[in-house]
């Protein structure tokens, strides 16, 4: 199991550990249809596991919380709040936890971000706070927990990108 202080930390910021399993779900259901969503929360949670990852979420979580609160000096904290789309530092600290499980991580992380399903696309409204650095982590978290599954499959033939 994850330490309490990371969880309670997604969960502070209206992540539950099972809506990013059910992206999982989603994403390798076609190659592997014996798949729970118990598994994959197992998944989630083995990633959630590893310090780096753990390291990750809780420097993007603090940011976006600073963010809020705005406490970021310029222009930092007008990036932040404009979730400017050249300014990539989310994307690149979420492939801080992608690349855990290699290139199919970041091929997953590449489809997340682009169609942003459930909790992910939720986090990307800005309706309900600053979320720049958070909707890619859980992209990177849903990512390699889908490519830690797809590793773990030994009658795996082919997984593409999403998968």
């Amino acid at each position: 199991m994850p330490p309490e202080w990371i969880v309670n930390a997604l969960a502070s910021r209206g992540i539950a550990l099972d809506r990013v399993a059910d992206i999982v779900l989603q994403m390798q259901k076609p190659y592997n249809p014996k798949l729970t969503q118990l598994d994959c929360l197992e998944s989630v949670h083995a990633v959630l596991e590893k310090r780096e990852v753990q390291y990750v979420l809780i420097t993007g979580i603090a940011l976006d919380v600073l963010a809020e609160k705005k406490q970021l000096p310029e222009p930092l904290q007008s990036l932040m709040e404009n979730d400017e789309s050249l300014y990539g530092v989310d994307e690149t600290l979420a492939m801080g936890i992608t690349n855990v499980y290699g290139m199919i991580g970041l091929t997953s992380f590449g489809y997340l971000d682009k169609v942003k399903p459930g909790i992910i696309g939720e986090l990307n409204d800005r309706a309900h706070g600053i979320h720049v650095f958070l909707d890619d982590l859980v992209s990177g978290l849903a990512a390699a927990a889908s490519a830690r599954i797809a590793h773990q499959d030994p009658n795996a033939k082919e997984y593409g990108a999403g998968g």
